[in-house]
């Protein structure tokens, strides 16, 4: 793998990330470490300027496949900042066809590089989203593993449009320089998009997906070698066959066809 440099030189505090078209997005090539340091570095750099947060979003199969089939959210996603790739097929045809992107960043994996660092330089997250257990279970599991990392605040994910003022006004009170926010595509995307210029009090936004599940222990990752080879979405349809099933036996090979047509 080439060095962190090769991939996301710095200009003065700020990290430059290069992208390439996988499957109709511009996807950011960037390994998680560097990911994870510009997370911290645009969290530094954001602190005290009151300006919009830095806004990142993730792409799988899935996401390549509704945005194809619904120009409007293809619209959404394009308003982030950066899309890094949380899908092995997107990182492998990558990987075949030379086109530098050197590994899967899944938010789940992500988060803990976050937060080690954060942990470290006294930067704070918050959460939003997901049941109300579910949030309190993630921020209690963080809290454990992170015993020194600021939790800002929280909020479940339960309230409708028109209680969001109110919810904007809580994170700018508490200022926290990371938002996840864990909704699921595309209410995430919605939600982030009618209130980026209003966060000025936040430094990073990151789209989380199911992150809170997985941090409540609520559901559990597949076996490392099964993430490795591609094969995490398989553990994932086998535990819900029912709600995730269906949706993988038809987006991943339309996925598939989107990466070799609009890459």
């Amino acid at each position: 793998m080439l060095e962190d440099r090769e991939y996301m030189p710095f200009s003065g505090d700020m990290p430059h990330w290069p992208t390439r078209l996988l499957g109709g997005m511009d996807i950011t090539i960037a390994s998680r470490n560097q990911v994870a340091e510009g997370f911290i570095s645009h969290a530094l750099f954001h602190r005290d300027l009151d300006v919009r947060p830095f806004y990142s979003s993730s792409a799988n199969g899935q996401v390549l496949t509704m945005c194809d089939g619904d120009k409007d959210l293809h619209e959404e996603f394009s308003k982030a900042d950066q899309i890094v790739a949380d899908g092995m097929p997107m990182v492998l045809y990558s990987k075949i066809f030379g086109l530098s992107l050197p590994e899967r960043v899944a938010t789940t994996d992500l988060y803990h590089d976050v937060a080690k660092r954060a942990e470290k330089e006294g930067l704070s997250f918050f959460l939003l989203g997901g049941e109300e257990n579910i949030n309190a279970l993630a921020v209690e599991n963080t809290k454990k593993l992170y015993p020194d990392l600021k939790i800002a605040g929280r909020r479940n994910g339960y309230f409708n449009q028109k209680d969001e003022e109110d919810i904007i006004a809580l994170i700018n009170d508490v200022e926290p320089d990371f938002l996840w926010v864990g909704m699921g595509v595309p209410r995430e995307q919605y939600f982030i998009s009618r209130n980026l210029e209003k966060l000025n009090n936040v430094g990073v936004i990151k789209t989380s997906g199911g992150l809170f599940d997985f941090l409540s222990q609520k559901r559990s990752r597949a076996p490392v070698w099964m993430q490795k080879i591609g094969f995490e979405w398989v553990y994932r349809a086998l535990l819900e066959p029912r709600r995730l099933g269906y949706r993988y036996l038809k987006t991943n090979p339309k996925a598939l066809c989107l990466l070799f047509r609009q890459s």
